[in-house]
């Protein structure tokens, strides 16, 4: 606030020479913050990219088994993932390598769970479900081709 004040004192009270040259530093700072802002990225590796990674990796879920009923009210269902030709980070990040990501839970289409690791847990009410995993980029967006694993169960109270 004091800052701010400062500078709207220099700009309505300050001689007109003062007034000018604080003008043009402020410019000068703004101009080079924006430069940096856009450049310093580029020195440091990043690299603006378009396209999605590609991957080679397969993901299955083995728990829980296709048609399998589960007792609950709600229930508990513990979610086992194999994932084979990629590896599973904690990390997120805008460097995109091939092969390295998160698993993405959605229990009917709704998003229930952003894992580090192939096993987890979600809770689903008595009906027929649809479990959905899918293996992303460490940037949280799908691979191209998607890397995606479906399985329905259904809970019983």
């Amino acid at each position: 606030m004091a800052a701010g004040y400062g500078a709207w004192w220099l700009f309505t009270h300050g001689p007109d020479t003062l007034r000018r040259t604080t003008a043009i530093v402020l410019v000068m700072m703004a101009s080079a913050c924006a430069v940096a802002g856009t450049t310093l990225p580029l020195f440091l590796g990043a690299r603006p990219s378009f396209a999605r990674p590609s991957t080679s990796a397969r993901l299955l879920i083995l728990t829980p088994r296709p048609g399998e009923v589960i007792r609950g009210d709600p229930a508990s269902i513990a979610v086992e993932l194999q994932l084979e030709g990629g590896k599973v980070v904690p990390l997120s990040s805008f460097r995109l390598v091939p092969n390295e990501g998160h698993i993405h839970l959605y229990l009917d289409g709704s998003l229930v769970s952003m894992t580090s690791g192939l096993a987890a847990r979600v809770t689903a009410l008595p009906g027929n479900h649809e479990l959905r995993a899918e293996f992303v980029a460490v940037d949280h967006a799908p691979f191209q081709p998607r890397v995606i694993a479906t399985v329905t169960f259904s809970v019983r109270g």
